[in-house]
């Protein structure tokens, strides 16, 4: 999977998302950004401990999968942004962040949309 062309996809297809990213097992950002004149609210070392707590929270969540079924995304609203990370069919993380104000709903279905379409064949 092309992962700088689905973060940058990403990014493009709503003013509201500030960011969209893919990290590793550390928490470390591998892959993507933020948008053209966004300033990150967390340091590098802040931003990577919410990476790695994204992350625990999906081997949480991911663990329930057999009773609950599989899980598509998670969604924290914060008062200054809201945080969403959602799977990727190669079981990495999509970690993207949003206006506070946004429709995270819309916005996040457009991006799985969007994965799904474009990027499952991948995996195929």
């Amino acid at each position: 999977m092309d992962y700088n062309r689905l973060t940058n996809d990403v990014l493009a297809l709503h003013v509201d998302i500030r960011f969209s990213g893919i990290c590793d097992r550390t928490g470390r950002i591998i892959y993507g950004g933020y948008r053209e004149g966004f300033t990150p609210l967390l340091s590098s070392e802040e931003e990577q401990k919410s990476n790695l707590l994204a992350l625990e929270r999906w081997r949480l969540y991911d663990s329930l999968a057999p009773k609950m079924g599989k899980i598509r995304y998670t969604l924290e609203d914060y008062e200054k942004v809201k945080t969403a990370t959602i799977a990727l069919p190669d079981q990495h993380l999509l970690l993207v962040s949003l206006e506070v104000d946004s429709d995270h709903d819309r916005i996040i279905n457009k991006i799985i949309r969007k994965i799904l379409t474009q990027y499952v064949a991948d995996f195929l």
